[in-house]
C-alpha cells in the first residue's frame, strides 16, 4: 500500500469548515468548507441543555439566544429540545433516552446539523455523529462560522483562522478514523495515525504562522494606538447587538455598519467625538460580547481588545429592552475581568429605552440604577446627557497646573491651548500667571513648549 499523501494548505483550510457526514461510508466522516454568506437556510436541530452545579442553562431564553446564532449563521431551526443534566455521559453528553429522541428527530426532520448550546469534547462529537449520520457542532463552532462568515478585514481574517484552527486540530481524528484499520505491511505504522500525525503538523506548522502574522499586526497596532497615547480614549464594550455601532454613528456623526444580527462587527473602528464635544475624544466601537464566548476566539482577538484594555473610559452599553439583560451585564462584566479591564472608569448605559411601554419599568431601573444614563440611540433621547457625562469622566482626569509667563513669551498662550484649558489668565505686572488643567501628558506636552521648567503643580 502506498504511503498517504500529506495534506496540501488549502485541503487543511478545507478541513476545519466541519464535518459532513457521509451516508454511503458510516465510517468515514468528510470534512467540507463553510461557505460564508450562502442565503441557503440549513435545516437545524437545537439542543439546550442545564449543566450540574448550576453551569449553562435551559431556559428558553438560552436556546432563544442559540436559534437567533443558528439564524446568524444560515441555519434554520426546525427544532428544539433541552435536558436537565445531573452527570454529563462522557461518550455522548447527553443521556440514553434523550440521545434517542434525538436521533428519532434527526429521522423525522433531516437536518444538516445538530446544534447543542453547550461544547463538546472531540470524542463526544465524534461518537454523537455516528448515531445520528448528520453533522454534529457545538456552540463554539457556531460562533466560529459566524466570526469566519462576517471578517473582513486582514486582522480579522487572520484571528478567526487562528481560533478555527485551534479548534479543529483535536477533532482531526474523525477524518482518518476510517484508515485505522488499514495496515502498510509488517514492520510498518498504520496508515491512519501517520496520516494524522502528518497533518497536525501542517496545522500547527499554519498556527504558528498565523501567531507570528498576528504577532505583527499586534506590533501595529501598538505603533498606532502610541500615536493616541495623549488622547482620552473611550471604548464601547457590551453584548453582542446592544447598539454600539448605533452609537458610535450618533456621536461622532460617521457611518459605522449598523446591522440588527449578532456580531456585526468584528474590527475595532475608532472615530473622533465631534459633535458638540469641547475636548478631543477618541471613541473605539470593539467586537461584541456574548455568553460561552470560545477562549481561544478571545485569545486570538487580543489586539482588537486591546482597545478596551488601554481606555481611559468604558462606556457598558447595555439591551434594556432585552428579557435577559442582567445575565447579559454579568456577562460582560466577566469578560473584562478576564481581560484585565475590570478597574477601568465606566459608564454604565441603558439603551433601547424607546422600546420600554410601561413608565413604571422606567422609574424602577433610574431608583435602582441612579448614576446609570438611560438612552435611546434610535430617537437621540439622553445622548445629551451621555456626552455631559463623558465630559465629566474626561475633566475628573484633568490634573490642575500653573503656568507662569513672560510678556515676551505671550505669543506661546495660543500653542498652550491646544495643550490644555486654560481655566484663569492673571496679568500681572512682570508676568503672567496662567491656571491650567492638564489631560494626561500634557505636562510633558508642556515641557516641549518650555524646556525651562516655569510651572507648579496648583494647590
Amino acid at each position: 500500500m502506498p504511503p498517504p499523501t500529506r495534506l496540501s494548505l488549502p485541503a487543511i483550510h478545507r478541513l476545519i469548515g466541519g464535518i459532513c457526514y457521509n451516508s454511503s461510508h458510516p465510517m468515514k466522516a468528510l470534512f467540507h468548507q463553510i461557505q460564508p454568506k450562502t442565503p441557503e437556510k440549513r435545516k437545524a436541530i437545537l439542543v439546550g441543555v442545564q449543566l450540574p452545579q448550576g453551569k449553562g442553562t435551559a431556559q428558553p431564553i438560552s436556546l432563544g439566544e442559540l436559534e437567533g446564532l443558528a439564524t446568524t449563521a444560515n441555519y434554520h431551526p426546525v427544532a428544539e429540545l433541552s435536558q436537565k443534566l445531573s452527570t454529563v455521559n462522557p461518550k455522548t453528553f447527553l443521556g440514553s433516552g434523550k440521545v434517542e429522541e434525538l436521533k428519532q428527530a434527526v429521522e423525522q426532520h433531516q437536518p444538516e446539523a445538530v446544534i447543542f448550546d453547550a461544547e463538546l469534547s472531540p470524542g463526544q462529537n465524534r461518537n454523537l455523529e455516528k448515531i445520528f449520520g448528520c453533522r454534529v457542532i457545538d456552540r463554539s463552532w457556531l460562533i466560529l462560522e459566524i466570526f469566519n462568515d462576517h471578517a473582513n478585514s486582514r486582522e480579522a481574517k487572520t484571528q478567526v483562522e487562528l481560533a478555527r484552527l485551534k479548534y479543529a486540530l483535536p477533532r482531526l481524528t474523525r477524518m482518518w478514523g476510517h484508515l485505522s484499520r488499514q495496515r502498510g505491511g509488517i514492520g510498518l505504522r498504520d496508515v491512519g495515525e501517520t496520516q494524522i500525525q502528518l497533518d497536525r503538523r501542517l496545522i500547527r506548522n499554519e498556527i504558528t504562522k498565523l501567531e507570528r502574522k498576528l504577532k505583527g499586526i499586534d506590533k501595529e497596532k501598538k505603533t498606532q494606538r502610541k500615536s493616541r497615547s495623549g488622547i482620552y480614549r473611550v471604548a464601547l464594550v457590551g453584548y453582542t447587538n446592544v447598539g454600539k455601532s448605533t452609537l458610535m454613528n450618533q456621536l461622532t456623526g460617521s457611518d459605522t455598519l449598523v446591522a440588527d444580527k449578532l456580531f456585526a462587527t468584528l474590527e475595532a473602528t475608532i472615530r473622533k467625538i465631534k459633535k458638540n464635544f469641547p475636548y478631543p475624544v477618541l471613541l473605539a466601537d470593539t467586537v461584541g460580547l456574548i455568553d460561552k464566548l470560545p477562549h481561544d476566539l478571545v485569545a486570538s482577538f487580543k489586539s482588537t481588545l486591546d482597545e478596551v484594555r488601554e481606555a481611559d473610559l468604558l462606556i457598558k452599553l447595555v439591551d434594556f429592552s432585552h428579557p435577559d439583560h442582567k445575565r447579559q451585564m454579568e456577562t460582560v462584566d466577566e469578560v473584562l475581568s478576564e481581560l484585565g479591564a475590570e478597574a477601568i472608569d465606566s459608564l454604565l448605559v441603558f439603551n433601547k429605552t424607546d422600546r420600554i411601554a410601561d413608565p413604571e419599568i422606567l422609574v424602577n431601573a433610574h431608583q435602582s440604577n441612579p448614576q446609570a444614563v438611560f438612552i435611546s440611540c434610535k430617537s437621540g433621547e439622553g445622548i445629551d446627557r451621555l456626552q455631559k457625562e463623558i465630559i465629566r469622566c474626561y475633566e475628573n482626569r484633568l490634573t490642575p497646573y500653573v503656568l507662569e509667563l513672560d510678556y515676551s513669551e505671550a505669543d506661546r498662550i495660543s500653542a498652550i491651548r491646544k495643550e490644555a484649558i486654560i481655566v484663569k489668565e492673571d496679568y500681572q505686572d512682570d508676568r503672567i500667571v496662567l491656571s491650567l488643567r492638564l489631560p494626561p501628558e500634557g505636562k510633558a506636552r508642556l515641557k516641549k513648549l518650555f524646556p525651562i521648567q516655569k510651572s507648579s503643580p496648583a494647590l
